[in-house]
């Protein structure tokens, strides 16, 4: 961006702050419907495994088989024994977040509740950011068709 030099540099608003939100999110592929998990410690294979054992409660609730498609970072294989029939953790070969599908979730998330937007408050990313999850929690052909391998 060009700007005079007899005018002051713009100034952008930002909010001096480190702070942080991490989710934890899987994509139900039959229908699209999204589970998430926000982390307000950080994620470590304790919260790893909250979230997993999330997953595998709603999985013996609807007794179908599932299959987690996870990478390979360290706090997701400690996990690799705790699996059981019907619930399969299936490993990304390592360095491959290109086929992690649910980072065009995060991505497509970042675009529409994030993308040049200023938000004075942690509270208020969340608030954006939750509030989509909760819309897609419902079945949505948006999520199913961007996490489909053709």
């Amino acid at each position: 961006m060009w700007i005079p030099p007899e005018v002051d540099d713009p100034g952008a608003l930002h909010h001096p702050t480190r702070k942080s939100v991490g989710y934890f999110g899987a994509v139900r592929l039959r229908d699209g419907k999204f589970l998430f998990q926000r982390e307000g410690t950080g994620f470590d294979a304790m919260t790893t495994w909250s979230f997993l054992r999330q997953l595998r409660h709603r999985r013996r609730r609807s007794g179908r088989r599932v299959v987690v498609i996870i990478d390979n970072a360290k706090l997701h294989a400690a996990w690799r024994a705790e699996q059981e029939p019907g619930f399969l953790l299936s490993y990304l070969p390592p360095y491959s977040p290109d086929l992690n599908l649910i980072e065009r979730v995060w991505k497509l998330t970042l675009r529409l509740c994030l993308h040049n937007r200023y938000f004075p408050t942690l509270a208020g990313v969340m608030d954006a950011v939750e509030g989509q999850f909760a819309y897609w929690k419902q079945a949505n052909e948006l999520l199913r068709k961007l996490c489909t391998v053709a």
